[in-house]
């Protein structure tokens, strides 16, 4: 079961890299972006980025360094406490997240290779999993 479930994420991410690739971006980066996108002001701290995300801060920094240098981002410090820094999106940033989730429902979330019924039986399972590890399945 393991190594089945291990093949079918590395197999989903070929999919989803093949979408991402040639807008250069990773799946995290992309990440980086929807969050961004759907935060109401277009930014938001490094650390809760990284907390939503559920990854370390340096893989965010990392993550922010890249796309800042593909002009996607731009780092902003917060006006009431200079200490913060923001990360926001930008209007090449907004674009290339749009095309990304158009390829990305195109080519791999509609169309995962199972019938509604057997997604939502997979999912109910894999809830089961993540539950019975502590994670949130809301």
């Amino acid at each position: 079961m393991v190594t089945s479930l291990v093949r079918v994420q590395q197999l989903m991410m070929e999919r989803i890299d093949a979408v991402l690739r040639p807008l250069e971006l990773t799946f995290a980066r992309y990440e980086v972006l929807r969050l961004l996108s759907f935060s109401s002001a277009g930014a938001m701290p490094m650390t809760r980025l990284g907390s939503l995300l559920q990854v370390h801060p340096t893989s965010v920094t990392s993550a922010v360094d890249r796309l800042e240098r593909q002009g996607f981002v731009e780092r902003q410090r917060q006006d009431e406490d200079r200490r913060v820094v923001l990360a926001s999106i930008t209007d090449a940033g907004r674009a290339v997240v749009e095309k990304a989730t158009d390829g990305l429902n195109g080519e791999v979330f509609q169309r995962p290779g199972l019938t509604a019924t057997q997604l939502s039986a997979l999912t109910g399972l894999l809830g089961v999993l993540r539950a019975d590890a502590g994670d949130s399945v809301d």
